[in-house]
């Protein structure tokens, strides 16, 4: 089947875009959040496509006065890759690797925004996932992220925000290629381990650079992918990628949520960085898609369907383990100081030995 897609140079194989191979799993993903100087206002927006499904979904949310409010939409795609609209929610490529616009439009939940995300630093790809849990591929994908600047505007219950480039930052990534998405196998592996995935990524904004740290651990403490890069504004040289790097979280009793978090680096020219993370509040992640109870990434809703929540983030219970936490952070180096800003994004499922948990879903005392 011939689609949009096929009119531009794209191709990685014999067949048209629309097909991707014999695993189900496949997604290809937009993600961005933004967030004030203050750390009062935070937004998220995600939108992935799942073409051997067939499925497109998209979820928009913000976090304000600590209430956060969400829109997830899901719509078969009619194996149309290109049409990045799906019920209220839009993603629009102005300038690919630069210029990108975010659109809501939902009168029904009192969301609305237009919002144009410009790059300043140039992307970075992330070293490749690839895990398996028992015999089964868990992950297979490539990442890049790249920070940069908002402005346009956004509605939430008829309070109007002036989103302005000099106040607002953040992060976007783009993902693609193979974890789970939709329901899971009716016929789970039974000598499959027990799940575990600890993960942690921070991308974190400075006047004139951005640092970016991830790491995924396996239930001893080991690594088994991870990466810490400082890069540049958009002029001010190659990014540099650290030569040593170690962090430390402490938790929230009875949570898994990062109640301090520490980033030791190295420079390539020997420097080292020290920076502390300060977490003021979490924005729940399954208020766009990751996780959320009824409407998974790739699940089936219906020929489109649209479901609004919202609720109070101090009601939320632990239970929601995939968060991102909004930052104040604090960068030393040499005996000179910097403050930023950033989050600590965070999924820790199961054994986890240097963090004390021992099960699926036991929590810091």
């Amino acid at each position: 089947m011939l689609t949009k897609g096929d009119d531009y140079p794209l191709h990685q194989t014999p067949e048209p875009i629309a097909y991707v191979g014999g695993n189900r799993n496949f997604y290809d993903r937009y993600f961005f959040n933004g967030y004030d100087k203050k750390g009062d206002v935070f937004f998220a927006m995600a939108l992935g496509v799942y073409p051997y499904v067939n499925i497109l979904d998209a979820g928009f949310s913000v976090v304000i006065g600590g209430k956060q409010h969400n829109v997830i939409s899901s719509k078969v795609m009619q194996l149309e890759r290109l049409d990045t609209q799906v019920g209220p929610l839009s993603v629009e490529v102005i300038a690919p690797m630069q210029r990108l616009k975010l659109t809501c439009d939902d009168p029904q939940s009192g969301l609305a925004a237009e919002l144009i995300f410009e790059a300043f630093i140039p992307p970075h790809e992330e070293p490749r996932f690839i895990r398996r849990q028992g015999s089964q591929l868990m992950m297979d994908l490539t990442r890049m992220m790249q920070n940069g600047s908002w402005q346009g505007w956004i509605e939430v219950e008829g309070e109007h925000i002036d989103v302005v480039s000099t106040e607002f930052t953040g992060t976007r990534d783009r993902s693609w290629g193979i974890r789970n998405i939709g329901d899971a196998d009716s016929q789970p592996n039974p000598v499959a381990a027990l799940a575990q995935f600890y993960w942690i990524w921070v991308p974190m904004n400075f006047r004139d650079f951005s640092l970016h740290f991830f790491v995924n651990e396996d239930e001893q403490g080991n690594p088994w992918n991870e990466n810490a890069v400082l890069i540049p504004k958009f002029g001010g040289g190659p990014e540099e990628v650290m030569i040593e790097r170690e962090y430390n979280q402490t938790y929230l009793s009875g949570t898994r949520y990062a109640k301090t978090a520490n980033l030791q680096l190295t420079r390539p020219c020997g420097k080292q960085l020290s920076i502390d993370l300060v977490p003021k509040w979490h924005f729940f992640m399954k208020g766009i898609g990751y996780g959320h109870e009824t409407f998974r990434h790739g699940g089936y809703q219906g020929e489109l369907a649209t479901h609004r929540e919202s609720y109070v983030l101090d009601e939320v219970g632990p239970e929601n383990i995939h968060i991102q936490a909004m930052c104040d952070v604090t960068l030393t180096s040499e005996g000179q100081q910097e403050h930023g800003q950033g989050v600590i994004e965070q999924l820790v499922i199961g054994p986890h030995l240097p963090s004390g948990f021992s099960e699926l879903l036991d929590f810091a005392p």
